[in-house]
């Protein structure tokens, strides 16, 4: 009788111990966010407030994943073309890849949200930003 209550009590030792373990190393969702940047410098960004990173945290920021491509496990590069005008607007969006799922219209929608300082007269330009959805 005496090993199977100590057979029993080193049973559920083992499972509490695995189950605090596995909740020691969760995260909050705000730490688990990760900024992603390209490898390359995007000629577009030295125009934006803060350069590259700024404007990539900015994008990390404002994303919201789309429920349908969430749901389906959608990942990859989404590339949106716009035009950065002398004046610092933007304007000509087009979505140049698109994984699915709701992703390319998202992107879309951050890209608009994006400010960039004026490059000076003379000075418009056709700009491809890269965005990456990433589960």
């Amino acid at each position: 009788m005496k090993s199977k209550i100590s057979i029993l009590f080193l049973l559920f030792a083992l499972v509490s111990f695995a189950a605090t373990a596995q909740t020691a190393g969760a995260k909050p969702a705000e730490q688990e966010k990760k900024v992603w940047m390209p490898d390359k410098a995007i000629p577009v960004a030295e125009f934006y407030k803060g350069g590259q990173e700024a404007m990539y945290n900015f994008i990390a920021k404002e994303l919201n994943y789309p429920p349908m491509a969430r749901r389906n496990r959608m990942q990859g590069e989404c590339i949106i073309s716009f035009t950065l005008n002398e004046d610092g607007s933007t304007s000509g969006f087009k979505i140049l890849k698109n994984v699915g799922g709701g992703t390319g219209e998202e992107a879309m929608r951050v890209a608009k949200l994006l400010k960039f300082k004026a490059p000076g007269p003379g000075f418009g330009m056709v700009a491809s930003l890269p965005i990456t959805f990433k589960l």
